[in-house]
């Protein structure tokens, strides 16, 4: 296997808050590797967005903190690493797609401008001419119409998937190694997702980026990615590649959320859904954070006082579950009598 692009280990960031402290992402750890698609799933709340932040300098700071951890690229630890280095990286050679381009996006300037203004940061000798003719390259690559006239207008005047893929125009502007698209489809309705997705496609294959694709739909995974982060309550429980997440996942929470999907072809048009609510990330339950909400776990004691550790399940490494009765949950897969 190739070295990783990206390594993130033992990543645990925390927020004050007058309520007391969130522990937000908790011992996160995962690889990203040169060109593959690594999706991130997970409820809202459950860490996906605040651990890529994290690494990237962009949470607030108070009261955000990385607590320990480490995350290294290009043989440097982006968590000790000076703000002025930071920023070269960010936009650069690590660039992100934000969910809201509305609010990411600056009014008061023109789409052209702004893209040329990251052109012009990572490129200090070349001239304004020559971005303006990169930023309209990157407008018609990403399928802005008429790009040499748009490029002028203003962020008001484009529709919310124009203003997606000027974000993605921005974040390829560099040819980065690693893309970090944050709920790229989540604004768009679904006729504009499909056509962003192509984007990202065209996108990934003109950067050769590696891709970490943080969102809560499924169905995109399945469209995108290559291997899959399942994150619960700031914690991964579950990696591996998208076949064997789908088709024999190995953590109940993973079993529930697949279960919430609808299917054209599905015998019953009843969706079912995951008892009980995500644990307050103030005063997290001891034990596995999922165990009240498990009805795999049937009341045991080591599921309410141990955190099981994320272990090679199946055949190989590939595929790993922090569950302590991930063998009973893949027998009761096989019999199609899988619980959540």
């Amino acid at each position: 296997m190739p070295e990783p692009v990206l390594s993130i280990r033992g990543l645990t960031v925390e927020f004050e808050t007058d309520d007391g402290v969130v522990h937000a992402v908790q011992d996160v750890g995962y690889d990203l590797n040169p060109g593959e698609v690594l999706g991130v799933v997970g409820e809202s709340g459950s860490g996906k967005t605040v651990s890529m932040l994290s690494i990237l300098g962009l949470i607030p700071v108070p009261p955000g903190r990385v607590v320990r951890g480490e995350a290294i690229f290009d043989g440097e630890d982006l968590l000790t690493m000076s703000q002025r280095r930071l920023r070269e990286i960010r936009g650069g050679p690590i660039a992100i797609i934000f969910q809201d381009p509305m609010t990411s996006l600056n009014p008061v300037l023109t789409v052209g401008d702004q893209v040329s203004e990251a052109i012009e940061a990572h490129n200090p000798g070349i001239g304004g001419r020559a971005a303006r003719a990169r930023t309209i390259e990157l407008l018609e690559l990403v399928g802005v119409p008429s790009a040499d006239r748009r490029v002028d207008q203003y962020p008001h005047e484009f529709s919310g998937g124009m203003r997606q893929r000027t974000m993605i125009a921005m974040a390829i502007a560099n040819d980065p190694r690693v893309l970090v698209a944050d709920e790229p489809t989540t604004a768009l309705d679904v006729t504009i997702q499909a056509q962003i997705i192509e984007v990202l496609k065209a996108a990934r294959q003109e950067t050769h980026a590696a891709v970490v694709l943080i969102t809560h739909d499924l169905g995109l995974i399945a469209e995108l990615a290559d291997r899959v982060v399942v994150m619960y309550a700031g914690r991964v429980v579950e990696i591996g590649d998208v076949f064997s997440i789908f088709d024999s996942p190995r953590h109940p929470y993973t079993v529930g959320l697949l279960k919430s999907i609808a299917r054209l072809r599905a015998e019953t048009q009843e969706l079912e859904s995951i008892p009980g609510q995500p644990p307050s990330l103030i005063t997290p339950p001891p034990g596995c954070p999922f165990h009240p909400r498990c009805a795999l776990s049937g009341g045991r004691t080591v599921c309410r006082t141990d955190v099981p550790e994320l272990r090679a399940v199946g055949s190989g490494e590939d595929h790993r579950s922090a569950c302590h009765f991930a063998e009973e949950l893949a027998t009761a897969t096989a019999r199609g009598t899988a619980v959540s």
